[in-house]
């Protein structure tokens, strides 16, 4: 069993609301070259052990990207996928803390040496249970998991960095107080790592910058960090005195450190990751040679990081690989990811030679498997889920709306896309009469809304808590006046810049149509002569009154012309805007059938 570190105990929308089998994955192993068996020798005398050998496995379970996932995600979130040998795929359901928890505990049994760590994003974007209670429940759940150390992902800044401190020291919210009478948070038992997030005005990082596991002469040292580009996808409040520095140069940094305290064996955790060429979970990402099957921008860092790090922990992107990539110096190196929503979990063999205090990497190997659901439930997490379910469901059961059928977030324009954008024009026309179109980021947009019921609602019927699971941010909806130029530029900028290479395309509310022609490059994307707005052509010299929430307000996902606007006014919060919009424009006869999807026509 790991030797855990001594606890570090002692804008959401929350206030406004409580006011009113395992699979086998891809094996990213090299070829072992390590002698004899890794691990200690028996005594002959009694309970006794003798010298430990030259060389010890050491168990690396990690994860990343849970979102306090507590319960088993819902639909394709809570699915994954397996191709055989034959090439036929398989779906499995997966996901859950009460599978989680009795894979991991299952998984440890055999190990005395086991660490389990994480890649980022352990909260925020939560589903109700745990987004209703400033994610609370889902640090219970993580300690209750036994997890050892994680770093911090871009969405542990959606409520800023007081905040982030909150959820590692404990303590009730400052805002909303503590939630069950006597019962004051304590905090996580394990540290989050921030080693390139720092602090503007001390330079220093907000959180530890690395952590130590030690197990009877083993030592192996983790240094954690998010990607640089936080800045881009957070709230400009959550990130607001803070400096994202480079991974790479980071990582290079505090392995040097590690080294000179004589610490050889380091893992990095890194919240960035790379996209695989199959989405089958199992896919072999190094085939035909070392990770020729995945890209993204883990690839550019693995290649740049110190040979001093023997192995990459990394999140962000949702998907699942185990792969390996060569360091600077040739030599293959194990970077991999568990997808996301506690659907997987990666098993890593670090060998460790304790002669040299490192890592023997020819004998490196790792592995994803499948969180499946036909394991028993793991009591204590169903204990917990029970206790902060009892709390949400007077608000989470409330009904707020009626569809005729699913609402789909997907598409390069999607129904709900429409859907909330309209329901944003909507609450900026009662705030500002003169308002005249409302754009929406898809990153925004976190699932669907679906017809079937998922509890005792009845089909068709939108509950407060399906509304919260698909926009969790307590985002507020902002006016802002923009002339037509500025606004063709806005539209270019989702082709363009930061989002060239990823277009990152807005949501448009009801009345504003323009050609995307995917087959041309740069700005010339959007065809700028066929922006229009309730058929007339975008004047650029006029002012455009527009509503968008306030990520996008500060100039988030590379929209930094948004981020210019004039005469802003800041409404309501963008969930109170959709259930006003929902429960003024449907009912239980006349439910709201998914928008066409048809303002943007795209050529491809």
């Amino acid at each position: 069993m790991s030797v855990k570190p001594q606890p570090h105990r002692s804008r959401r929308r929350t206030q406004r609301i409580l006011a009113a089998a395992a699979g086998l994955a891809t094996v990213g192993a090299l070829a072992a070259a390590v002698p004899a068996t890794a691990g200690e020798t028996k005594s002959k005398k009694p309970g006794g052990y003798n010298k430990p050998s030259r060389y010890q496995d050491v168990q690396l379970l990690s994860f990343n990207d849970l979102h306090g996932n507590l319960e088993p995600p819902s639909g394709s979130s809570g699915r994954v996928t397996k191709v055989h040998e034959d090439g036929h795929t398989e779906t499995i359901n997966a996901g859950g803390v009460e599978y989680l928890a009795t894979h991991l505990r299952e998984a440890r049994k055999s190990n005395k040496y086991s660490i389990t760590a994480a890649g980022g994003d352990m909260v925020g974007a939560s589903p109700l249970i745990s987004g209703l209670f400033h994610d609370e429940p889902t640090i219970e759940a993580l300690n209750k998991l036994d997890l050892d150390v994680t770093s911090v992902g871009n969405h542990e800044f959606d409520e800023g960095a007081k905040e982030l401190a909150r959820m590692q020291k404990g303590g009730c919210h400052p805002t909303d107080g503590c939630y069950i009478k006597g019962e004051k948070f304590g905090g996580a038992d394990f540290p989050f790592l921030a080693a390139n997030v720092l602090d503007e005005k001390t330079k220093k990082p907000i959180l530890k910058p690395y952590w130590v596991w030690k197990q009877n002469g083993v030592k192996v040292g983790f240094i954690g960090v998010t990607l640089e580009d936080t800045p881009g996808i957070v709230s400009a409040e959550g990130v607001k005195g803070l400096k994202f520095k480079d991974e790479v140069e980071t990582i290079n940094k505090y392995a040097k450190l590690l080294e000179k305290q004589g610490v050889k064996s380091v893992v990095a955790l890194i919240h960035e990751g790379g996209f695989p060429a199959s989405t089958a979970y199992n896919y072999d990402c190094d085939s035909p040679g070392a990770g020729d099957g995945i890209s993204g921008p883990i690839v550019d860092i693995a290649k740049n990081i110190t040979p001093k790090v023997d192995a990459l922990v990394t999140g962000h992107t949702h998907t699942a690989y185990a792969c390996t990539i060569n360091d600077p110096s040739g030599k293959p190196r194990t970077v991999t990811s568990a997808a996301s929503f506690g659907r997987l979990y990666t098993d890593t063999t670090l060998t460790y030679d304790r002669w040299t205090g490192d890592i023997a990497r020819t004998a490196v190997d790792s592995a994803n498997h499948v969180v499946t659901r036909d394991v028993p439930k793991a009591a204590d997490m169903t204990e917990l889920i029970k206790k902060w379910n009892t709390l949400a469901a007077p608000i989470g059961s409330r009904a707020i709306g009626h569809i005729s059928a699913d609402i789909a977030p997907t598409g390069t324009e999607s129904p709900l896309g429409d859907l909330i954008a309209d329901a944003q024009l909507a609450h900026g026309k009662e705030l500002d009469p003169e308002t005249d179109l409302a754009l929406m980021n898809p990153g925004g947009i976190r699932t669907g809304l679906t017809y079937a019921a998922t509890g005792g609602e009845g089909d068709g019927v939108v509950t407060f808590a399906e509304g919260f699971a698909v926009q969790p941010f307590a985002n507020t909806v902002n006016l802002q006046d923009f002339t037509g130029a500025q606004l063709i530029k806005v539209l270019q900028e989702q082709v363009t810049g930061a989002n060239a290479a990823a277009p990152k395309i807005l949501q448009v509310s009801d009345g504003l149509t323009y050609t995307l022609d995917l087959t041309k490059t740069g700005a010339d994307r959007v065809v700028a002569d066929s922006v229009k707005l309730n058929g007339a052509a975008i004047d650029p010299a006029a002012t455009y009154r527009v509503a968008t929430n306030s990520f996008l307000a500060g100039g988030g996902d590379g929209f930094t012309t948004l981020g210019q606007g004039t005469n802003d006014l800041v409404g309501s919060d963008d969930l109170a805007a959709l259930e006003k919009y929902l429960t003024a424009n449907s009912s239980a006869t006349n439910p709201i059938s998914p928008p066409a999807a048809n303002r943007i026509t795209v050529v491809q």
